[in-house]
């Protein structure tokens, strides 16, 4: 088994490159970079039995005693983050951040990261789109899973957000507006790490997904997708499907695993940043924090 090449991230805020600490890289590089590994992640750990029981334990009061030294391993700035007694691991890992520790820009020409982590930028997703990392296939049909909504997305923008494990894992509302259709898109629940994705290359259009369309104020349609992945304990909907929302306002959460949310857009309506677009052109995701301007409409 060869060794996995290393995740080279932009981080826009220090303006430098950086080197991902992946959790769990080499299991992740064994399962998806072997033969017996790939069998193993194919016919039983993308299934969701595993998932859930890997979820139930990191609920549970015995995963408490990997809070610290999980927090001391990957530097996590638990001062941005509102106190609490946390009870099991799956507690600290949907933590807050304290008020005042990320605000959303107010500007409604600019669109707000939704998520705090590693972004691509695309311009226009045509069928011949790839992600620069092993020639994934990123057309509405296949990421929406329905037809009847594809079309209304076809040739517009798209922006993909990944969550690492030590990231932040709740998900936001990038403009004011109201959920027009929400559903499931039934899947496997393989890994979102790029070192999983060099090796298979359809992850995102397999995986298990929740789609819901946005009509917003700003940016008209949006297609808001959140990517399950391997033992993602659970995606919860914590705002009302059928209530307005506001710019910022929490959508949900992940339980432990990383995932992924991808935003896609009606073509015109808006723009990926520029520094966005060339870092993905370049290979590279550009780590965002929540709530900074990644795009921007045009009109």
């Amino acid at each position: 088994m060869s060794l996995p090449e290393p995740i080279v991230i932009w981080n826009r805020e220090k303006k430098c490159e950086e080197t991902e600490k992946v959790y769990g890289g080499t299991g992740v590089n064994w399962l998806y970079g072997t033969p017996f590994g790939k069998l193993l992640a194919t016919t039983v750990l993308s299934r969701k039995i595993p998932s859930t029981l890997y979820g139930w334990y990191q609920s549970s009061s015995f995963s408490k005693k990997k809070i610290l030294e999980f927090i001391n391993e990957y530097s996590i700035p638990i001062e941005e983050f509102e106190y609490s007694p946390y009870t099991s691991f799956n507690d600290f890992f949907i933590r807050r951040f304290r008020k005042g520790a990320r605000e959303f820009t107010v500007d409604r020409r600019k669109l707000p990261a939704f998520v705090e982590g590693r972004y691509l930028a695309f311009d226009s997703v045509r069928p011949e789109q790839v992600v620069p990392v092993k020639g994934v296939f990123l057309s509405p049909e296949q990421l929406l899973g329905r037809e009847d909504f594809a079309s209304q997305f076809s040739n517009g923008p798209m922006l993909i957000g990944r969550l690492c494990p030590v990231d932040y894992h709740r998900f936001h509302f990038p403009d004011w507006g109201r959920i027009t259709n929400h559903f499931r898109v039934p899947g496997k629940l393989h890994s979102v790490n790029p070192v999983a994705i060099r090796w298979r290359n359809d992850i995102f259009s397999t995986n298990e997904r929740q789609v819901s369309i946005l009509e917003t104020e700003n940016f008209g349609k949006l297609a808001y997708i959140e990517v399950g992945a391997l033992l993602v304990g659970k995606i919860v909907q914590t705002h009302a499907m059928d209530q307005p929302f506001r710019r910022g306002a929490e959508k949900g959460y992940f339980l432990f695993g990383a995932s992924t949310v991808i935003l896609m857009g009606e073509k015109g309506r808006w723009n990926p940043d520029d520094d966005l677009l060339s870092q993905t052109a370049a290979g590279r995701e550009t780590y965002i924090r929540l709530g900074e301007q990644v795009g921007y409409n045009p009109l």
